[in-house]
Formats: C-alpha cells, structure tokens, sequence
C-alpha cells in the first residue's frame, strides 16, 4: 500500500525518537553555526521545520519562514515536542513546547551572545540545551559546563546524570600506522554528573529505540 500524505514536496522525512505519530524535516541542511557565519556574509534567508502526522496525512508547519531564522531537530518529550529556533536579528535562542495543530508555546529564550553555537541542540528528559566543543555547556534547566574528552559525545541527559559515549581503540601498531593483531574498536558509556565527575564507565554502545528506550549494545 501506497499513502500520500496532503503535501508532497520530496524531502526526506525523519521518525522523532519516543513516540509512533510523527516525523519531521527541515527545509535546508543550515545549522546554528552556519547561521551565525552566513550573518557576516549578507544573510540567510531562513527555513522552516515541518511535521508529518502518520495517522492523518496531514503536513503542520509551526512557524513561518523569516530571514536569518532557522530550527534545531524535534524531541519528544511527555507528550510535547520541544523545537529549538535560532534567530540571528533578534540576537536570541528560543526553546518552543509544541502540540502540532496548535501554536508553539515559548518556554526560554537565551542570549545568542552567551550561547556556543557549535553542536547546540536540544537533548534530554527533562528537555535540557546544550552545546559541545571543547566543553560539556548546559544553557538549560540550569547553567554549568564542563571540559570533555575529544572522542566523547553526548548521547542523552536522565534528571542529573549525563550520558556519553566515548569511542576506543586498542592494538593500534604507531610504527606501522595500521591496526596490528588483535586490534579493537569499540565505544565506552561514561556516566557524568553537572559538575564533570564520571560517576561510571563501562563498555557499551547506546541505540535509541523508537519508544524513547535505551538499549546498550
């Protein structure tokens, strides 16, 4: 069976993780970073974040287009999806709670000037900003940062506890610059409090399953 839902316009379409109804996609590729450069270079002309309802057919768009405006992906989070807008001529970061059908409700905004836009995103329950470079910076519910290893990342935040993978290798002959016997590459968990104490590490690799559940492969 073949179902079309009531705007084909040949994007491809996203599942947002927890939930079975919706699937979303952005108008361009452009992210936060990307913003801020193309505001030294005349502008951008903004895009759009769309939603899919699997159950109806229908297409929402919560916001309209506006110049030098662009959006953050989706989460889904206790029957809300949180949308992050970044909006360059206001100079703000803006967390919206959205039910498709209705209107977007603010819940913060943030100074652009005090935010790193690189890897700025959305993560977490409850819902937290954060951002990722050479630190760990949480913007929201509350402020802190940390410095983080180059090869961890981010995989979700659980009330005050964060979670990362951090990839590693073992058996990697320098001399030869190739994997030697016995080479081995694999992912860490690494379990950290706000202020950047590991409370645990363990060998694993996380997988989001489509119901907002963990698996550790």
């Amino acid at each position: 069976m073949i179902r079309r839902f009531k705007e084909i316009s040949g994007r491809q379409i996203e599942k947002i993780t927890g939930q079975e109804r919706f699937a979303f996609a952005h108008s361009d590729t452009n992210d936060f970073y990307d913003l801020a450069e193309q505001a030294k270079t005349g502008g951008y002309e903004g895009s759009v974040i769309i939603f899919y309802d699997f159950e109806t057919g229908d297409v929402y768009r919560p916001f309209e287009k506006k110049r030098n405006v662009l959006y953050g992906d989706p989460v889904y989070v206790d029957g809300f999806y949180y949308i992050l807008q970044g909006d360059y001529d206001e100079n703000r970061i803006t967390l919206y709670r959205y039910i498709p059908g209705e209107a977007p409700l603010k819940v913060t905004e943030l100074d652009i000037n005090d935010v790193n836009l690189y890897n700025l995103r959305i993560i977490g329950n409850p819902v937290h900003i954060i951002s990722m470079d050479d630190n760990f910076e949480c913007y929201y519910p509350e402020r802190f940062s940390f410095p983080i290893d180059e090869a961890e990342t981010v995989a979700f935040t659980d009330g005050e506890k964060i979670y990362f993978e951090r990839w590693a290798e073992e058996g990697w002959d320098k001399e030869k610059d190739r994997a030697g016997d016995g080479y081995k590459y694999y992912n860490k968990i690494i379990v950290k409090d706000p202020g950047g104490n590991t409370l645990s590490e363990e060998v694993g690799a996380f997988y989001p399953a489509e119901d907002g559940t963990w698996w550790i492969a």
